[in-house]
């Protein structure tokens, strides 16, 4: 987000050192008027605002190591997940039960850190396909389910078994997304893993050179 946000910025910025420069040039160097500088300036700053757009994408690209293709093709997916997840959270956070919002929240947080993750390092998109094809949908059918049943005033034997039932299959899926998560930040696991390998070992060596100074 705030890598976003600080784009931006500079992109913003860009645009409008671009604009004064243009309508500076323009009205005292070429005397085109006041109007038609702050025309002439408004399209000049656009261009280098969205130039600026295009320079920081493709650095984007180029550290992702995706080709141009790829990226616009997870981008795409991660704008709809985005739709969805929101319609996930607008549900979730309807329930008014303490014992369900508890379970829907940790599943909100398990929700973002996928996409997040996905978001600041689009080659991760293909550690969650999972996720993105099949079980964000299924998580936002059953959630609507569930707040639709909820909120039906009458509850007779077979409505209160069916949102029992929804209900567990909310808390299975909560489950499934989080070994989502866990594939995901599998090979930084397995990094991490290493790292801390090679730190005992090391440790462990210079405890044995000092012991043999100390002998």
């Amino acid at each position: 987000m705030m890598k976003q946000v600080g784009a931006f910025l500079l992109r913003g910025i860009g645009g409008v050192f671009g604009y004064s420069f243009i309508w500076l040039i323009s009205f005292f160097v070429f005397e085109q008027g006041f109007f038609l500088s702050v025309l002439y300036a408004f399209f000049g700053g656009g261009f280098v605002f969205f130039s600026l757009k295009g320079v920081q994408r493709g650095l984007d690209i180029k550290r992702s190591g995706l080709k141009a293709g790829e990226y616009r093709y997870i981008t795409k997916n991660l704008k709809e997940a985005k739709k969805k997840i929101s319609r996930l959270q607008k549900v979730l956070f309807r329930v008014r039960n303490f014992r369900d919002a508890k379970q829907n929240l940790l599943l909100m947080q398990i929700v973002r850190k996928i996409y997040t993750n996905t978001k600041k390092e689009p080659e991760r998109f293909y550690k969650a396909e999972r996720f993105y094809y099949k079980n964000l949908d299924s998580l936002v059918e059953i959630a609507e389910k569930y707040a639709y049943l909820q909120q039906q005033p009458a509850k007779n034997a077979e409505m209160s078994k069916a949102l029992a039932d929804t209900r567990d299959t909310m808390h299975m899926l909560t489950g499934t997304v989080n070994n989502d998560l866990h594939y995901m930040l599998r090979d930084d696991f397995e990094v991490l893993d290493v790292e801390l390998e090679t730190a005992r070992r090391t440790i462990s060596d210079k405890n044995n050179d000092n012991r043999r100074i100390s002998e």
